[in-house]
């Protein structure tokens, strides 16, 4: 049964939707901005246990999925910057690790998503202690579903680990890591995916032709 937003959670709602409507104007239009904010919390609100994240997490997935609306509508798509998308079963662990070591080598050099087939309620917290000793955070993310849109939007798509629920499009460049789950280790145990991942990161950038900042 879908969860009930309190008043206090409906109006963190309207703010986000104000912020993406400031953020996306001279883009888009406000009635597709509109039923992006719409069909992204009708999405969470049927498949969440709980309403506690539901106003950060609809403004940050209808964010992604608006910016890959953006690269699909570009009309000068051979100029925009990469785009790769990470996945895999939770996105809780090594799609948000790969998505952080992304992020920190390449900078704004890479539009960086990830998402997961099933995505869990929060990160696995020893994949975030991880990435913390080497100065990434990724403790403030937040898993989340993976969209049409920012699938068709990427570039490069990495699955990891989820079979047949990742999504295939025609055209697209696919990637399949076989990368240990993080999910029953210890910070210890994760160590070496953290490591693992960070190799393949920056082999995916050295193919992409984008140079690592670190």
């Amino acid at each position: 049964m879908p969860v009930t937003l309190t008043t206090a959670e409906q109006l963190q709602i309207r703010q986000a939707a104000e912020r993406l409507r400031r953020q996306f104007s001279g883009q888009l239009n406000t009635e597709t901005i509109e039923r992006f904010i719409t069909s992204s919390l009708d999405a969470l609100v049927q498949e969440a246990t709980t309403s506690i994240w539901i106003p950060l997490l609809a403004e940050r997935f209808a964010r992604d999925r608006l910016r890959a609306l953006v690269r699909l509508e570009s009309d000068a798509a051979a100029t925009l910057k990469p785009s790769v998308l990470f996945l895999c079963v939770h996105n809780a662990g090594r799609s948000q690790m790969a998505a952080g070591w992304m992020r920190y080598l390449a900078g704004d050099e890479v539009d960086v998503f990830c998402g997961g087939s099933e995505p869990a309620e929060t990160v696995n917290q020893a994949a975030v202690a991880a990435m913390a000793e080497k100065g990434i955070d990724i403790g403030s993310e937040i898993p989340q579903p993976w969209a049409d849109e920012i699938v068709r939007a990427a570039d490069v798509v990495v699955t990891m680990g989820c079979g047949d629920a990742c999504p295939v499009y025609p055209g697209k460049h696919y990637l399949d890591w076989e990368v240990e789950d993080p999910s029953i280790k210890t910070v210890d145990e994760v160590r070496s995916i953290r490591d693992d991942l960070e190799e393949r990161v920056r082999g995916l950038m050295a193919e992409l032709e984008i140079p690592a900042r670190v």
